[in-house]
């Protein structure tokens, strides 16, 4: 009898778990204040398909990524897509806007003085870390680590057919 229970409280269990793997994370609402001063809401993104990249200008993998951001926003900037660069709270600002115009980032950069759009992606702690997101405002995927760009664009392109 035991046995028996044991087997079925290990399926229900495993039920759960893969049921709450499949359930995609809403995003947080939150306001983003960019460099240039626009304010940009996930309130207002819902709808549309974007890419939230943490990243910080003495990263060598997100140095490394960047020409392959800006290809993927230029490729899709006008199918409902944008990216977000989110400049990590320890990199100076003025690092951050120099690296910002001598590259002439296409995206809105903003800058996390106070942790709190990392925080509201469940505290990122790592650089580069980029999150996908669909177009009813859930997660899709959270991506540590320089980018594959060609997987990337396949998940893009069936975001944006949905």
């Amino acid at each position: 009898m035991l046995k028996k229970f044991s087997i079925i409280v290990f399926i229900l269990m495993s039920i759960t778990l893969i049921f709450m793997s499949t359930q995609k994370k809403l995003v947080p609402q939150i306001d983003m204040l960019t460099i240039s001063g626009e304010t940009i809401s996930t309130k207002d993104l819902k709808g549309s398909v974007y890419l939230v990249n943490f990243w910080a200008t003495d990263c060598p993998g997100c140095i490394e990524e960047m020409p392959g951001l800006i290809d993927t926003f230029n490729k899709y900037k006008n199918k409902n897509f944008t990216v977000i660069a989110v400049s990590m709270f320890y990199d100076p600002p003025s690092r951050v806007l120099s690296y910002t115009e001598k590259n002439k980032l296409p995206f809105p950069v903003t800058l996390d003085l106070d942790k709190n759009i990392m925080n509201s992606f469940d505290d990122i702690k790592l650089t580069p870390t980029s999150v996908l997101i669909n177009k009813k405002g859930q997660v899709v995927n959270t991506i540590i680590g320089v980018l594959d760009f060609k997987d990337l664009h396949e998940k893009i392109d069936l975001m944006l057919k949905n």
